[in-house]
């Protein structure tokens, strides 16, 4: 797929948010998309095929992957991004919104379309309060599809059709568990973020 899109849109908003917000934009763009395009989906690329188990039992090893991977790390993570960052299309939503309102009635009804003001600043906290939900809910998410923040080395698997529980090997373990800590930081940090604009803008 194409980033683009998902570059536009955090470009886009980026000018209508606070000196926090600006910050999440940086931090989601750079230590997120960017580590996810340069390095962290090369390393899940091949996840199937050096996923070996100690018996060629047929079905056995699609079986045990699908269990210990029931949706792969990566594409989990590119969700992750994609939804967190769309509530950002409401503020883009209602700023055209307002600009057209403006075009249609041929008078100037805001003193700038793109000020956080009035029915603005609502749509701008629902959507902080959406993304911060997002990243809390993926987290979870993270954290019970796992069994964890962790990435074994080795897996013992009964399931049908195996006739026995086997022992099966995952690639590249470590380099998986760093990268798997590096989202989990980055998610945390972009809570903290989102929270901290969210009062910020309540309290001023």
């Amino acid at each position: 797929m194409s980033w683009a899109f998902l570059r536009d849109l955090l470009s886009g908003v980026n000018k209508y948010s606070t000196g926090i917000g600006r910050i999440w934009v940086a931090v989601v763009f750079i230590f997120r998309l960017l580590v996810y395009v340069a390095a962290a989906e090369n390393i899940w690329k091949y996840e199937h095929h050096e996923f070996e188990c100690n018996i060629k039992q047929p079905g056995c090893e699609n079986v045990c992957f699908d269990h210990f991977f029931p949706v792969s790390h990566i594409r989990l993570w590119a969700l992750q991004l994609i939804i967190v960052s769309t509530p950002s299309l409401l503020v883009v939503f209602h700023v055209a919104y307002r600009e057209n309102r403006e075009k249609h009635c041929n008078q100037k009804l805001y003193k700038s379309p793109a000020e956080i003001d009035g029915g603005l600043l609502c749509t701008y906290l629902i959507s902080l309060i959406l993304k911060t939900g997002f990243e809390i809910v993926f987290l979870v998410l993270f954290y019970k599809l796992y069994n964890g923040f962790k990435v074994p080395r080795l897996v013992k698997c009964d399931i049908r059709p195996c006739p026995n529980t086997v022992d099966c090997y995952i690639s590249k373990p470590t380099e998986k568990m760093i990268f798997l800590y590096f989202l989990v930081a980055t998610s945390c940090l972009c809570i903290v973020l989102n929270l901290s604009e969210l009062s910020y803008l309540i309290f001023k």
